[in-house]
């Protein structure tokens, strides 16, 4: 950050979003934080001022994990976002309220913490570092996900379109839209068709760089 000046806090964030919109913060229910200069690198309880927010948007930062959102008890929607967000952790305070989390672009190789998300109805997580089937077969617990981004992990590579949405839809049977097509499927198609062996799935690859734009 040698030679832009401090981080952005929070606080300052959220000012100049007032001061750019002529709103309340503390009465709006849609905040958009994103491309703040310097960036953001850490999340606050600047965000209890915001509780009554319900999409709150912080994408394009450097922020390194989630944190101080446990005011936020009506937020549905979390948008972050091409951050250098790592795990899951800190997101438990939203577990029964989020429905929508946009974490596409950031650094995550792991599922662990996603499974506190019982209403999660969306999740883009595109462009992260997940390689391993058993991650991506956490989000089988999540009982209302329906929407799936995945597009541009290292899991996927190797794999030819259709093979890869029948074998995520074998995994997460819930689940009605992946990569932005919706899943069909074939009451009347054998259990095995279309899905594939273990011994035809690629084994696992090296993660590669995330884009950070």
């Amino acid at each position: 950050m040698s030679g832009v000046g401090k981080p952005t806090t929070c606080k300052d964030a959220i000012r100049r979003w007032e001061e750019a919109t002529g709103l309340d913060a503390s009465s709006a229910t849609e905040i958009n934080l994103s491309f703040q200069w310097p960036p953001i690198e850490k999340m606050d309880n600047a965000f209890n001022v915001i509780s009554k927010c319900e999409k709150l948007t912080l994408s394009t930062n450097m922020i390194e994990k989630i944190a101080g959102i446990s005011a936020l008890k009506n937020l549905k929607i979390l948008s972050i976002g091409r951050n250098l967000i790592k795990a899951f952790s800190g997101l438990e305070p939203l577990g029964d309220t989020l429905e929508e989390l946009w974490i596409s672009y950031n650094s995550i190789e792991k599922m662990k913490g996603i499974t506190c998300m019982k209403n999660l109805r969306v999740l883009y997580i595109s462009n992260n570092l997940i390689r391993e089937w058993n991650e991506l077969s956490k989000l089988s617990e999540l009982p209302n996900l329906r929407d799936l981004l995945f597009v541009g992990n290292p899991l996927c590579d190797g794999f030819e379109t259709e093979a890869w949405k029948a074998e995520v839809a074998r995994r997460l049977p819930n689940l009605e839209k992946l990569d932005g097509e919706l899943i069909i499927r074939s009451e009347d198609a054998a259990p095995s068709s279309g899905q594939l062996s273990k011994a035809e799935c690629p084994p696992p690859l090296l993660p590669k760089s995330p884009e950070q734009q």
